[in-house]
């Protein structure tokens, strides 16, 4: 397909939110190889280990053209500043509190972070206006949909957790401030993105540790779900040729758009679980839990519209991604 996309100029800032978590390490990382300059903000909560967060930042901060503040999105004030100071052009919102199961536990985490600091974010691209603002939605918002595989086209008005209500209002807010104050954003619905550097709340990574360690990996419903599993470098090949598109003006009168962003091959996580003890070479223990409260059986992500518009082709099998993982998961731990 020939694309009549725009590339991404290097002389322009962008400006990602979340910079020290999973993702917006590996998009940061790959702009600044690229020569883009990119502005960084995280708060570096313990939500997991602060460690790995302060490792990814090290590295990002090799690059001349790398700036970072730790401040919270919540915090409305500090925002206004590195906006007036930095101007950006391009705004990635990735900061956010992550996890379903945490929300439980937890709800004010994620009504500071996911609300309020994507309203603050929202106001910000307002006063300071950008060329785009692409913000990270979640695969969570499908809820216990039962049609697969799930498109944006699918009603979406029943979450089963409060993080997915959080990143449903997201989208409506974006919305909202893009038919107002003509705002183009668009919004990710991510898919279980795994890879090198990932976030150690999540499964693949709990399960490597515990393999490892020679503990028992819990494995709820007993084994019966299905994933749609993406690998982190095809995450942010996706992210990257959206940013210098803006989308074009809806019916509604807004520039918004919604994509998928998965790699529309969902696993089975036994499969998961096996591929994993292959490439780390040891047994799991497991213990057969029944499903948990906020989880779904399956995620599975139509990604026609993605394929259409920007030429969107994840190419990494599990086998692939997960050696890579491995690789990267034995070096970090030193085992």
């Amino acid at each position: 397909m020939e694309s009549n996309k725009k590339e991404l100029d290097k002389s322009q800032k962008v400006f990602i939110t979340g910079g020290a978590g999973f993702i917006g390490f590996h998009l940061s990382k790959s702009l600044l190889n690229k020569g883009c300059h990119v502005i960084g903000l995280d708060n570096l909560n313990d939500y997991y280990e602060v460690k790995l967060k302060m490792d990814r930042l090290k590295i990002l901060r090799n690059h001349d053209n790398y700036k970072f503040y730790k401040d919270d999105l919540s915090d409305k004030e500090r925002l206004n500043f590195i906006f007036s100071e930095e101007r950006p052009d391009i705004v990635v919102n990735l900061g956010a509190q992550a996890g379903v199961r945490y929300s439980i536990d937890n709800p004010d985490a994620y009504m500071q972070s996911n609300v309020i600091g994507f309203y603050n974010i929202l106001e910000c691209c307002r006063k300071y206006p950008v060329e785009h603002l692409v913000f990270a939605s979640s695969s969570s918002v499908y809820g216990a949909n039962k049609k697969v595989p799930f498109s944006t086209e699918d009603m979406v008005d029943y979450p089963v957790s409060l993080y997915a209500a959080t990143k449903k209002s997201n989208e409506l807010m974006a919305h909202c401030y893009s038919k107002l104050y003509k705002i183009p954003a668009t919004g990710l619905r991510f898919f279980t993105v795994y890879g090198p550097f990932g976030r150690p709340d999540m499964a693949y990574f709990k399960f490597a540790k515990k393999i490892m360690n020679g503990e028992p990996i819990q494995v709820y419903n007993n084994g019966d779900m299905m994933r749609d599993f993406t690998f982190i470098d095809d995450i942010v090949l996706g992210v990257e040729n959206i940013l210098s598109n803006p989308p074009a003006e809806m019916e509604t009168g807004a520039r918004y758009k919604v994509y998928n962003i998965g790699n529309n091959k969902p696993e089975s996580l036994m499969y998961f679980i096996q591929t994993l003890e292959k490439c780390l070479g040891r047994k799991a223990e497991k213990q057969f839990l029944p499903m948990q409260p906020g989880d779904v059986y399956q995620t599975y992500a139509d990604v026609t519209e993605l394929m259409r518009d920007f030429d969107f082709k994840p190419s990494t099998s599990i086998e692939i991604g997960l050696a890579k993982f491995v690789e990267w998961f034995k070096e970090y731990y030193g085992l």
